[in-house]
């Protein structure tokens, strides 16, 4: 239920006085970092809860807004296999991910560190690596990265090739953008395009933003944006095939 991660209301009384009133009980989603293990398990009127956390950083109980604490980010997982008895994310709450990370199979060498770690008597001593204002901070800095108009219009050029033609012109867009995708991405992905672009050229000690950057963060950025149609499906075409047919298209 919502108020399961929300937090509820409880009934307290005053012994003293016979007074009783309503005292707030924070939930889970009052941390810092939020792990959603299995998201799409969760029903709908949950999910919808934990929209309005991620983007407006509150949580609404029994009509008062309670504002959560920053920084705050949201971490979800999907198991791609079992879909029995799940709930998919509307595409309104997929877009707030800035995202998609897909993890394969861990290589040999991973797995055999997994196994002897979670088989022995190893305790991990998690070391504290940055403060909840050290993270405000960097996040300023990051949209400090100056960003000049020209690689900001080809993050835009590439998230508008990605949704297929309607009124201007078939000759905007890929044919396998026109023939297999049912819904493009939308504004929010040319802000994520950027500002994870701006996040890579920091990494790489770079004070500007590049087309590069850019380029570099498109598969992750628009792959859980883009809806392919039923076409897509019988051809066996891919949303990784669509983002390749779109960065080859975009000219620099």
């Amino acid at each position: 239920m919502p108020s399961d991660i929300t937090g509820t209301e409880v009934l307290e009384e005053n012994r003293s006085t016979g007074e009783r009133q309503f005292r707030f009980i924070p939930g889970p989603l009052f941390a810092n970092i939020v792990l959603a293990d299995e998201i799409n398990r969760t029903p709908p009127k949950t999910q919808a809860a934990l929209l309005e956390a991620m983007q407006e950083y509150r949580v609404t109980a029994g009509g008062i807004n309670h504002n959560l604490q920053r920084p705050f980010f949201v971490l979800a997982t999907q198991n791609p296999i079992e879909q029995e008895g799940t709930y998919p994310l509307p595409e309104a709450q997929l877009d707030r991910f800035m995202f998609q990370v897909n993890i394969d199979y861990p290589s040999e060498q991973e797995e055999v560190m997994i196994v002897e770690n979670t088989t022995s008597a190893y305790m991990a001593q998690p070391q504290i690596v940055m403060t909840g204002e050290e993270v405000l901070r960097v996040q300023e800095l990051i949209r400090k990265v100056p960003a000049s108009e020209d690689v900001i219009s080809y993050a835009v050029r590439l998230v508008s090739a990605t949704r297929p033609s309607r009124t201007d012109g078939a000759s905007k867009r890929p044919e396998s953008v026109n023939q297999y995708v049912s819904w493009g991405a939308g504004p929010r992905a040319s802000q994520y395009l950027v500002l994870g672009g701006k996040v890579r050229a920091v990494l790489d000690g770079r004070t500007c933003l590049s087309k590069g950057d850019i380029r570099s963060v498109a598969e992750p950025v628009l792959r859980h944006r883009i809806i392919l149609n039923f076409r897509a499906e019988a051809d066996r075409i891919d949303v990784h095939r669509v983002i390749r047919d779109v960065k080859e298209w975009v000219k620099e």
